[in-house]
């Protein structure tokens, strides 16, 4: 087994534009060139902070490089986890949870996942949050 290239400096704003805009290839390309997974761009965030939740193969490749799907955006405190549940992607919230990622875990805010699935009207996902943990994050949430 070939071991991972060293991170190469100056790569994290080019990772964290392929990731946003879901260049899955792109993505691969500099993770395979020695982009950090977790390296921060210009704007304090990696890649996982602010891929294009919609598309879970980046999601997918970011965290089997090494990608760390419970770090904090250094604005708001949101995790991943609480992107994807806000903009209704379930299939997103599967590849973090499976890549480790935490459900249960406030934001800048206390809101967790589940309340911003809510308030966005994802019942699908508000379904899946409640199961993952259990019911304790959605009491007394309308449904």
């Amino acid at each position: 087994m070939q071991a991972a290239p060293a991170p190469v400096p100056g790569r994290a704003d080019l990772l964290a534009s392929a990731a946003a805009v879901g260049d899955l290839e792109g993505v691969r390309r500099l993770l395979q060139e020695g982009a950090d997974p977790d390296g921060v761009n210009s704007y304090g965030r990696t890649p996982i902070q602010v891929m294009m939740t919609g598309n879970p193969k980046v999601a997918e490749l970011l965290l089997r490089n090494g990608a760390d799907p419970n770090r904090p955006d250094p604005a708001t405190g949101a995790l991943p986890a609480h992107d994807a549940a806000r903009e209704g992607f379930l299939e997103t919230l599967l590849v973090l949870r499976a890549g480790g990622a935490r459900l249960d875990a406030p934001d800048g805010a206390g809101r967790l996942p589940i309340h911003l699935a809510e308030a966005a009207g994802h019942r699908h996902v508000v379904r899946f949050l409640r199961a993952q943990t259990s019911g304790q994050a959605g009491r007394g949430a309308t449904r």
